[in-house]
């Protein structure tokens, strides 16, 4: 979900098991020179959803492991889920929603989500985007929750899961 701090837990698991770090929305916007913002104002989400997909099968097409953050809509479009399950180790950050509110008011004015700008009641927003979502997170072979997820709390999941600092290079990647 927007807020569950995929990013800032994402380079935090990078560094620990000194892989790259990668953020699928900066990546979009890299290839489109346009702000995400932007691209949903001109172009609209569904054309948005397209090139997010064709980007995360470029990213889960590197032969190299990485830390990837997708977008907390990614999995849910264009069979994503299926494509990260089968290149990666996938994390679902299962943060409650007064707590993804509350970091989403603070981050409004400098990191503005397009689909929970538009929408009139962000509270409501997030309990429906949640309800639609929730079955694709499910999925997800790691689950951690509560709005403390750590590295530390995440790297017994992933030794367990036989991915590890000393495992690195023979993982294709995480999904976070």
């Amino acid at each position: 979900m927007p807020g569950a701090g995929k990013t800032t837990l994402g380079r935090a698991l990078a560094q620990a098991l000194a892989l790259p770090f990668l953020d699928l929305d900066l990546e979009i916007e890299a290839r489109t020179g346009q702000p995400i913002p932007m691209l949903f104002a001109e172009r609209g989400e569904a054309f948005f959803r397209e090139v997010e997909a064709q980007m995360l099968r470029q990213v889960l097409a590197r032969p190299a492991p990485l830390v990837l953050a997708t977008g907390g809509g990614t999995p849910c479009f264009h069979h994503n889920l299926a494509a990260l399950q089968a290149a990666s180790l996938t994390l679902w950050l299962d943060v409650p929603l007064p707590e993804l509110a509350a970091r989403l008011a603070t981050a409004a004015a400098t990191a503005p989500r397009p689909l929970l700008a538009a929408h009139p009641n962000p509270a409501a927003w997030l309990a429906e985007t949640l309800a639609h979502r929730r079955g694709f997170y499910a999925q997800a072979r790691l689950h951690c929750a509560g709005a403390g997820c750590a590295v530390a709390v995440l790297l017994p999941q992933l030794a367990a899961a036989g991915f590890g600092p000393a495992l690195g290079a023979t993982q294709p990647g995480i999904g976070a």
